[in-house]
């Protein structure tokens, strides 16, 4: 099984630089310092968020356990779903979390990335099409679990104590939302924030490129509920009969 989401370690490395400081002012209303300030207390305060991570880095695409994309929505109450894919053939995987409930379906080529030999076709056949049910206490659970945890995310950004300088771009869009580039450049890698031009002002995308990184992280709906459709009895099978198909292997 694949380990542990990197999805906060991603975006903390992603976003360390261009949200902790900020400096430079063209003459607008707002210093890049004050609209760093405000996306990230926004990014703080939200309840939950609907996060789309794109990592094209070398090392990355190279992997069949880290993700090369996730769409996930997530709130401060453990809630999510969403989906990932994996590097270099690694499949992907839906997911979907309420409360302490969790149920995973990866797909063919997952299971034959992360169980080993010729079991993988087994398992992704008896599995097919079916998620895998069980709770946050499930330790084959637990990595995907963690990735739902939104407040986890935001408690890393909050703490990390990098700082660089960043200075205001012209005013551009993204997806249709006008929005103000702050730029900046930490260990060699340029990054670009991008926040909202009109108040609340948002962290809506941000990117980090050079060195073999190559990141897209973008923030949408602020505070929009996550859906709460669980999977049903019938599309679900639990934990357990895995771990002994996998004993068995």
């Amino acid at each position: 099984m694949a380990g542990k989401a990197l999805i906060c370690a991603t975006a903390v490395l992603l976003l360390s630089p261009v949200l902790i400081a900020a400096d430079g002012d063209d003459g607008d209303d707002l210093t890049a310092r004050q609209l760093a300030d405000q996306a990230k207390d926004h990014l703080l305060d939200a309840k939950s968020v609907h996060l789309k991570l794109t990592d094209r880095s070398t090392d990355t695409r190279t992997s069949t356990t880290r993700p090369t994309s996730m769409d996930l929505a997530l709130d401060q109450h453990g809630n999510c779903v969403g989906s990932m894919t994996m590097g270099s053939h690694g499949g992907s995987v839906d997911i979907v979390k309420q409360g302490a409930e969790v149920w995973m379906k990866p797909d063919a080529d997952f299971w034959k990335a992360q169980v080993p030999g010729g079991e993988g076709d087994a398992v992704a056949e008896l599995f097919k099409d079916r998620y895998i049910h069980g709770s946050t206490k499930d330790a084959m659970l637990k990595g995907m679990a963690d990735t739902c945890d939104l407040t986890s995310f935001q408690k890393e950004v909050a703490g990390d104590d990098k700082a660089s300088t960043l200075k205001k771009g012209t005013e551009t869009t993204v997806d249709g939302t006008k929005v103000i580039p702050l730029k900046g450049v930490e260990d060699g890698k340029r990054a670009v924030l991008y926040v909202t031009s009109d108040t609340p002002h948002r962290l809506v995308k941000a990117t980090q490129r050079g060195g073999g990184t190559d990141l897209t992280l973008t923030f949408t709906d602020y505070d929009k509920p996550v859906p709460t459709a669980t999977p049903s009895a019938d599309e679900s099978v639990d934990v357990g009969k895995l771990q002994q198909e996998l004993e068995n292997a």
